[in-house]
């Protein structure tokens, strides 16, 4: 199966997992979709300083700055497969 239909398969399975993962797990699932499918941040960070929510996403998708945008589907559909397990 080519790396493109592996990864859309793991987003689908994402929604179905038998149990929701932590909040760190979620971020980590959140950045390396948008380094999937954007490739590098491309927005500027939230200017309010309460929206702890979009903040944590910002930052841990600004993390994976220079990742491939096929390491990260990799790396996605790796994480997916281990919390089905």
């Amino acid at each position: 199966m080519e790396l493109k239909e592996q990864f859309e398969k793991a987003v689908l399975d994402s929604k179905s997992l038998s149990q929701k993962p932590a909040n760190e797990t979620l971020l980590q699932l959140y950045s390396l979709y948008k380094q999937s499918t954007e490739g590098d941040v491309n927005t500027e960070p939230p200017t309010n300083m309460f929206d702890f929510v979009n903040k944590a996403k910002h930052d841990a998708w600004s993390s994976l700055k220079g990742k491939s945008m096929t390491q990260a589907m990799q790396d996605y559909i790796d994480l997916v497969n281990s919390l089905k397990s």
